[in-house]
């Protein structure tokens, strides 16, 4: 139930926002740490976003983040650069997509 919460949230904040520049494929696999352990995909195809509760096998890039980490990161309250030099968002996988969500997520 956690995890439907979660991702219709996550799926609010980045509809809301124009995707409109992503042209092709992003595809992004959160893994969340923490107590509250789990795993979903924020899948982007030429602006047409999807969430979803599942491990995405042909993924642009991994990030490994708690849930409050996340949450204050959709929010505005917490910067993705500050988060990973602090630690608490790791990030592994192709950098230029990685950017490019970072700048979605931010704007």
């Amino acid at each position: 139930m956690k995890d439907k919460i979660l991702t219709d949230m996550i799926y609010k904040r980045l509809s809301e926002k124009d995707l409109s520049s992503v042209q092709g494929k992003l595809a992004i696999q959160v893994n969340l740490t923490g107590k509250i352990g789990g795993v979903f995909y924020i899948e982007i195809i030429d602006g047409v976003i999807s969430v979803m509760p599942y491990e995405y096998i042909d993924r642009d890039a991994t990030i490994s983040v708690a849930i409050s980490n996340l949450q204050k990161i959709v929010s505005g309250k917490l910067d993705v650069d500050t988060a990973i030099a602090e630690g608490k968002m790791k990030v592994e996988g192709n950098i230029d997509k990685l950017l490019l969500f970072k700048d979605l997520i931010q704007k």
